[in-house]
């Protein structure tokens, strides 16, 4: 059997660094063909080279919807037609070409889901969040190669993925350096056992997989917006401007969106009054009603990622476009990934940036991040 160094899927060896089984098939989603994307076909992610983990396999088969189908905290996103992509030249490749796009109206939970509003689905159905769920080496070992050995109890523990800032200043090419798998940390524990929810219950939930975000989604009678849905509705009725409250640059006038200030990943100024996630609605909202579309937690979109996605549409207009039929990393080949929108209170303008209402960022369905959340919208 041959191993090499690598990023995913992985044992987790010092809480950072991967030993991937040259081989080994993901557990879940689909991956393209790799010729479908021209050589050299790269794009900088704050989240590529995570710290990995065993997959844990997800559903939502058991989940009944509520039956509740009122619109309480939702509002009403017109449709209509609109640039969808980067207009200057601040985008990273993937926000290129810009391509015409329609969408019909629809409704969008005015803020994030708040760890109060996750609770209420969790004690509703019993659900246990990917973070929560430890591998089962029986059922991992059957997408192995033949004869891979088990790995070490320690490995196969549920754990979710922490911001851990260096103590001095760092190079910004491997965030490994300030993420840190931490055993219990999940939604009801967001920087692991000693850390709490209590008294944040108007916080975005965090720590949740794109499964967990699917699986809440199902149960209040919603689905989480297509990426052409959530770019509309942050751009809030703006033409070409590059964030959702116009084109002011984000550190002048008065804060409005939770960034980071200061020198990124070391020294957080908390310019803004927040050193990590801020209660929902702590900034002003667009000319939507939608708060929190730029900065705060990443928000989970339906679409699979690709970065040649874009380059796809040519020239003609879509209608309410669902994304690529299957996702392609070129950073990571054997992970597939969907969207996340809208940034974090991680952005900041020399690292990320992705504030801005084009931005996109990719990360895996089966990976929670603590500043990772949801929002959900209905027909």
């Amino acid at each position: 059997m041959t191993i090499k160094i690598m990023n995913r899927p992985a044992w987790l060896c010092a809480g950072v660094i991967m030993v991937t089984i040259v081989g080994c098939k993901q557990l879940s989603g689909k991956t393209a063909a790799k010729e479908a994307i021209p050589a050299g076909d790269t794009v900088m992610s704050c989240t590529a080279n995570l710290p990995s983990r065993f997959a844990v396999n997800a559903s939502t088969d058991s989940i009944v919807a509520n039956g509740n189908s009122s619109r309480e905290g939702m509002v009403k996103i017109p449709g209509g037609e609109f640039l969808m992509g980067a207009a200057d030249k601040e985008g990273r490749p993937d926000e290129y070409p810009q391509h015409a796009v329609h969408v019909d109206g629809f409704w969008m939970d005015a803020t994030e889901v708040t760890n109060a509003m996750f609770m209420k689905f969790v004690k509703a159905t019993g659900y246990i969040t990917t973070a929560e769920r430890a591998p089962d080496w029986e059922e991992l070992k059957k997408q192995l190669p033949s004869g891979t050995p088990r790995p070490a109890d320690s490995l196969l523990v549920a754990a979710s993925l922490v911001f851990t800032p260096p103590a001095k200043p760092i190079q910004l090419n491997d965030v490994s350096q300030w993420w840190q798998w931490v055993k219990g940390a999940s939604w009801k524990h967001p920087q692991g056992p000693g850390s709490s929810i209590k008294g944040k219950e108007n916080s975005p939930v965090v720590q949740v997989s794109w499964d967990d975000a699917m699986a809440y989604a199902k149960w209040a009678g919603k689905r989480l917006p297509t990426e052409a849905e959530w770019e509309w509705a942050a751009r809030s009725g703006l033409t070409n401007q590059p964030y959702t409250w116009g084109n002011e640059s984000v550190d002048k006038g008065q804060p409005k969106a939770n960034i980071w200030q200061g020198h990124f990943p070391d020294r957080n100024t908390k310019g803004d009054g927040y050193d990590r996630v801020a209660p929902v609605k702590s900034f002003a909202a667009n000319s939507y009603g939608l708060y929190d579309m730029a900065g705060n937690v990443w928000e989970w979109c339906a679409d699979w990622y690709r970065p040649d996605y874009y380059n796809q549409a040519g020239s003609k207009k879509l209608i309410n476009p669902a994304g690529p039929a299957a996702s392609y990393d070129p950073e990571e080949p054997t992970v597939p990934k969907r969207v996340v929108r809208g940034g974090s209170f991680l952005c900041h303008a020399s690292y990320c940036a992705s504030y801005r209402v084009s931005a996109r960022m990719k990360t895996s369905p089966d990976t929670g991040l603590e500043h990772t959340g949801f929002r959900c919208v209905k027909n």
